[in-house]
């Protein structure tokens, strides 16, 4: 098989995204005739149909819909791969890139790298700290997508290297007149009797709870799902629901929302945040600088 024109493949997600090749075509400001003969050509290559005529519009068939998907991810990457070759070209030395859960940006991470980019010393290196889910670090800086990741330590690492970074400390946030707010510490077998609000199941906290509630021949009724801790102590405030959040997200929101913060009495209650890299020997020299500096950001003294 030939390899895929760039050019092609454009025009065909502009195709997809407009529905139209007239639409497409006033776009990417090529006539929808020369759009119609690659996008037949393209198929022709791949031998299998990518586009189907549904009512006064094209769509993507199961296959374009693959294909779809798998070009979004390459022009995420040339995007990113034209981002940094700019940065060079006005005289970046160094370029790094994070991928971080949203707990772990919120609570320490952001701060931490701003602190490393003020360093005269570092003014030469740039960072690109990304939000993603547990497994997406994971994966993401396996394949060398990111040199760092930063999640919490109860993820499945895949055999990824790992500097510990920071910790925070799980509660449980409910109404001021929860049955459960007179309480000075929660189990969280007794959490189990209400519904929660948090994080979708793929996030590593989530899959933990409901590890625990299966463990204890229980289930975990979660009624609201959301992206972030922060929007779950939100959602506590009308009434419905409590939740198990990071302490560090949920006590700024406490007083204004008429909350109470319940410690959680579990061994797991404390989490732990790691860095993690493919081989430390590997990691380009700005890269390392950055690992050294998370690293010692919240060790003990």
């Amino acid at each position: 098989m030939r390899d895929l024109d760039l050019t092609t493949l454009r025009l065909f997600v502009h195709v997809c995204e407009t529905g139209s090749l007239a639409r497409a075509s006033e776009r990417a400001n090529i006539v929808a005739s020369a759009i119609s003969k690659r996008m037949a050509q393209l198929e022709d290559q791949l031998g299998t149909a990518l586009l189907t005529r549904q009512g006064n519009g094209l769509v993507p068939t199961t296959a374009g819909q693959t294909l779809l998907e798998h070009a979004r991810v390459v022009f995420e990457s040339t995007a990113r791969i034209e981002k940094d070759m700019r940065n060079y070209a006005a005289g970046a030395h160094g370029q790094v890139r994070v991928l971080a859960s949203g707990p772990a940006i919120a609570e320490s991470l952001a701060a931490d790298v701003v602190k490393f980019l003020a360093k005269p010393a570092h003014k030469a290196i740039h960072v690109d700290l990304e939000e993603r889910m547990t497994p997406e670090i994971v994966r993401g800086v396996q394949e060398g997508h990111a040199g760092l990741g930063v999640c919490w330590d109860a993820a499945d690492l895949g055999g990824l290297q790992h500097r510990a970074y920071c910790t925070d400390t799980f509660c449980v946030v409910v109404p001021q007149r929860h049955p459960l707010a007179t309480r000075r510490k929660v189990h969280f077998e007794e959490t189990l009797d209400f519904e929660h609000a948090g994080l979708p199941v793929t996030s590593a906290s989530q899959r933990l709870m409901q590890r625990e509630a299966t463990r204890l021949g229980r289930s975990l009724q979660q009624r609201v799902i959301v992206a972030t801790f922060e929007t779950a102590v939100r959602v506590v405030r009308t009434g419905a629901v409590i939740s198990i959040a990071p302490r560090e997200v949920a006590e700024p929101l406490a007083a204004a929302y008429q909350l109470k913060l319940l410690p959680l009495d579990e061994p797991w209650a404390l989490r732990r945040f790691v860095i993690c890299f493919r081989e430390e020997q590997a990691l380009t020299p700005s890269a390392r600088l950055l690992l050294d500096h998370l690293a010692s950001a919240h060790s003990a003294p």
